[in-house]
């Protein structure tokens, strides 16, 4: 059984997530912006503030970085919202580090802490598209900062890895998506109950096979 913190859970994948972990004999502890049904009331938007907002919070083994957005709406590169942008940046990029720092001292009190942050074909360098280019942006720059928190954390023992979790059917992937929230929750999760420290640094399909960055 392991204490599972996961962000973003009022919907699509991190309410999946929070079932499946359920299911699994595990405790979620799941965020939402405003703390409904017994979450953890967490805001992304000024990563500051993310520490002082999760103080308080019990113990953590695995932490699962889920919660992110897929705005602004201009997000071209030739016609860009740039406040947007920033934002996008601050909750999908620079919080997920953020709360990894803010949990790392209950992390380092588990005897198997882990870090799963929930990323994006879409950040995949080799995927030439100008759409969403805010969006894609972000999730490449999330990759590189979860890269840097694993060989800084190596040392400890302590395994950062990276998810794909593919097109979903949610609110962000829309109906037509290809994958399942529960399928790629399930998934997430287990590669969360085997992950260690030789598979730190990388970056996975929620099937469990590496991928590229």
């Amino acid at each position: 059984m392991a204490n599972i913190l996961i962000s973003g859970s009022n919907r699509g994948i991190g309410a999946a997530l929070v079932a499946a972990a359920r299911s699994a004999g595990h405790v979620p502890l799941g965020t939402t912006r405003d703390g409904r049904e017994g979450t953890i009331p967490l805001t992304l938007d000024n990563p500051s503030t993310i520490a002082a907002q999760l103080k308080d919070i019990g113990p953590v083994d695995i932490l699962i970085n889920n919660a992110g957005v897929i705005s602004p709406e201009r997000q071209s590169p030739l016609d860009m919202d740039f406040a947007g942008f920033a934002q996008t940046l601050n909750v999908n990029s620079i919080a997920p580090l953020a709360v990894a720092q803010a949990v790392l001292p209950l992390l380092r009190q588990s005897e198997a802490p882990r870090i799963l942050t929930v990323s994006s074909q879409m950040a995949w360098m080799g995927y030439r598209k100008s759409d969403r280019i805010a969006y894609r942006a972000s999730k490449a720059a999330v990759n590189k900062v979860m890269q840097g928190l694993a060989t800084a954390l190596e040392p400890e023992g302590i395994p950062v890895a990276l998810v794909d979790p593919g097109w979903a059917r949610t609110d962000m992937g829309g109906p037509e998506a290809d994958e399942e929230p529960d399928a790629v929750a399930n998934g997430i999760l287990a590669i969360a109950d085997k992950l260690t420290i030789e598979m730190t640094g990388k970056f996975f399909r929620f099937t469990g096979e590496e991928r590229p960055f």
